[in-house]
């Protein structure tokens, strides 16, 4: 038996989940699971300990004393994985050189990294263009701009901006990578923080996120987990692998494997609903590049307006502009919540206000990761997808006829003004394991499969 904790220090709750990597029987590769709130008043490595200590006391439990499994804290002999969402996540700005190219390339490959993007400017920085910039309070700055080889004025100008701008956030370069070693002087002269990374659009309809992604990464673990104030010392800061989000979307790319199709998860959380995709381009899309930027085939957004208890206003709203109804009832118990966002559904009349609020949701966030981002483009080709997978505290904890009415009503949405997905399977990640296959995907990677085969049986 070989035992691997996998760990998601999440701003409200950190859950943890033990795998015996070894095991032959799938039934026998999750040996405990556990959640504990996030301790972020205090120190989050009080919480991550009560989660090991209770993954530990089942795991004896289970094996008569005999796991070998820690007590406390894993020992150095075990295998310790943990992801994080703690300290609200990164907060981005993209400074790009056209909106509808650089800057929005810049913005999916933002959110495809984990990250939340609070600012997308294009053109030159103005004065003002600086001040708000500063006012969205990033903790990063992704500046992009030009194909390789191709305009860079644009690019070079907002390098200075930046130099000179009283923003303390660094910033990841990722634009033409003709002047790269001149953007690098610019910022270096004035002693900012800085990262260069391989140009987010090297030529027209191509999209190449990886070297920014990996930079995103390294400025997160740097700024948010090691910068924040999160837990006394380095403990922490060094076993962090990498945010959440990114490794959630790991996950699905294995989860798509092992289905064998195309897959879209949606996670609804209690502040933002965050849709996840890995589609593998079929037909035309496989073969014509018809998209100015070019299409992210695995890709994440998060929608910070659509959120079961802090942001559950931010779905009746949307819900208006998206011309779906909600009932008086719905709207009245939206408000309730976002004064009291502890608050658990328990009557019926409760979970029917959950079920409308999350189906808004769910369907909103699908139209929204769905929509082209230029009339020019093309829609995400949903149509194919094969397992629609929910996730987030509603689905996991609703009973089952509310999780799957909010599931149908994704397959069911024509309102977006494309195909959705046709006749897909169904699910709900009830143990919270999604997180778990991302982080075993590239370490433990025949365990990664099997524990997504289990959540999708």
């Amino acid at each position: 038996m070989t035992l691997v904790t996998c760990l998601d220090v999440g701003s409200t709750f950190t859950k943890g989940v033990l795998i015996d990597v070894e095991a032959t029987d799938p039934t026998r590769l999750v040996v405990a699971t556990a959640a504990q709130p996030t301790t972020i008043a205090t120190d989050v490595m009080d919480g991550l300990d009560a989660v090991c200590r209770a993954l530990a006391t089942q795991a004896e439990r289970t094996s008569g004393g005999g796991s070998g499994s820690p007590a406390g804290r894993p020992s150095p002999g075990d295998t310790l994985l943990v992801c994080s969402s703690a300290g609200g996540g990164l907060r981005i700005a993209v400074v790009g050189q056209e909106l509808e190219v650089s800057a929005e390339a810049g913005r999916r490959v933002a959110l495809s990294a984990g990250g939340r993007v609070v600012h997308v400017t294009s053109g030159e920085l103005t004065a003002d263009g600086v001040r708000e910039l500063r006012n969205a309070a990033p903790d990063l700055v992704l500046l992009v701009g030009g194909t390789d080889g191709g305009n860079a004025a644009v690019l070079l100008h907002n390098a200075e901006r930046l130099a000179r701008a009283r923003i303390k956030a660094p910033i990841v370069v990722a634009g033409n990578a003709d002047v790269a070693d001149e953007v690098s002087r610019i910022l270096a002269d004035t002693g900012r923080r800085f990262e260069l990374a391989p140009n987010v659009v090297p030529r027209i309809g191509e999209i190449s996120p990886t070297g920014a992604r990996t930079a995103i990464r390294a400025a997160f673990l740097d700024h948010v987990i090691g910068g924040k104030g999160l837990s006394k010392g380095r403990a922490f800061a060094d076993m962090v692998l990498a945010p959440t989000p990114d490794v959630v979307l790991r996950g699905v790319e294995v989860l798509a494997e092992v289905v064998g199709g195309d897959v879209l998860v949606i996670d609804i959380g209690g502040a933002t609903t965050d849709v996840y995709s890995v589609i593998t381009p079929q037909g035309e899309d496989a073969t014509i590049r018809r998209d100015v930027v070019g299409q992210l085939w695995h890709a994440r957004t998060v929608e910070a307006d659509l959120g079961m208890r802090w942001s559950a206003e931010g779905i009746v709203e949307a819900a208006s502009r998206e011309r779906i109804p909600l009932s008086d009832t719905t709207i009245a118990y939206a408000v309730r919540v976002v004064a009291d966002p502890s608050h658990l559904a328990s009557s019926v009349e409760d979970w029917a206000a959950e079920r409308e609020l999350a189906s808004s949701a769910a369907t909103i966030a699908v139209r929204r990761h769905g929509r082209p981002a230029h009339p020019s483009e093309a829609p995400r080709p949903l149509a194919d997808v094969t397992l629609v997978l929910g996730s987030g505290g509603v689905l996991r904890h609703s009973p089952s006829e509310v999780s799957a009415a909010v599931l149908d009503a994704v397959s069911a949405d024509h309102g977006g003004g494309w195909r959705v997905p046709a006749e897909p399977r169904t699910g709900v990640d009830t143990a919270y394991l999604l997180f778990a296959v991302g982080l075993l995907a590239d370490r433990h990677p025949t365990a990664a499969r099997a524990l997504a085969g289990r959540i999708t049986t």
